[in-house]
């Protein structure tokens, strides 16, 4: 089962006593700036939570499972997330 997006929405909500447009409001903003700062190429660090980065990765071969050729697969850029100390720990 995953946490959604409104799920964290109407927890918060609850918890806080702010309601749910003005918390909907915060969380779509705070991804938006996340977002645009990994395109940026910046290094996005929550202390005791995480560090997201973006890496290039190489080109590389690929290979068609159907047919069996091999295919060139061209370098990207993709996110990286290393939880932090206290995520680690907290779910061993």
């Amino acid at each position: 089962m995953a946490l959604t997006k409104k799920d964290l929405v109407l927890t918060v909500a609850k918890e806080t006593g702010i309601t749910q447009v003005d918390v909907k409001r915060v969380v779509q903003r705070t991804l938006h700036h996340l977002i645009e700062s990994l395109k940026e190429g910046k290094t996005i660090e929550l202390r005791n939570f995480g560090v997201f980065k973006v890496r290039q990765r190489a080109p590389r071969r690929g290979r068609n499972p159907k047919t069996g050729q091999e295919v060139p697969v061209p370098s990207k850029r993709v996110v990286v997330f290393k939880p932090g100390l206290l995520m680690r720990q907290d779910i061993k």
